[in-house]
């Protein structure tokens, strides 16, 4: 699934409002610069819920490690190993099969 044409962009500050704390807003989060609306499971990704930790981050490095340490909610992966890396690449590709993609994270300008 690619990001849909009419969507803008969004920053790590922006991609932050999306983490489940306000109700009537969509919950998001980025895998590898992508962003994922991860709303359908909102029960998982509200405060307090297990998969809080990733909800409004881009969260590929605690994915890679399958951390839900918040220090490793963050977009660089570049310190994976192999291992990380593959397990990385398969959570991606179980976002890409469950959510819609929406948007393209962009860095803070």
């Amino acid at each position: 699934m690619t990001v849909p044409s009419e969507a803008a962009p969004i920053t790590p500050q922006e991609l932050a409002k999306y983490d489940g704390s306000d109700p009537s807003l969509p919950i998001y989060l980025a895998v590898k610069g992508t962003v994922f609306d991860v709303s359908a499971a909102r029960d998982m990704y509200t405060p307090g819920s297990g998969y809080h930790v990733f909800a409004g981050k881009d969260a590929s490095r605690a994915l890679g490690k399958s951390s839900l340490d918040p220090a490793d909610c963050v977009a660089d992966y570049s310190g994976l190993n192999e291992e990380e890396l593959q397990t990385l690449t398969k959570w991606e590709e179980h976002y890409r099969k469950k959510y819609p993609v929406v948007r393209r994270l962009v860095a803070d300008e």
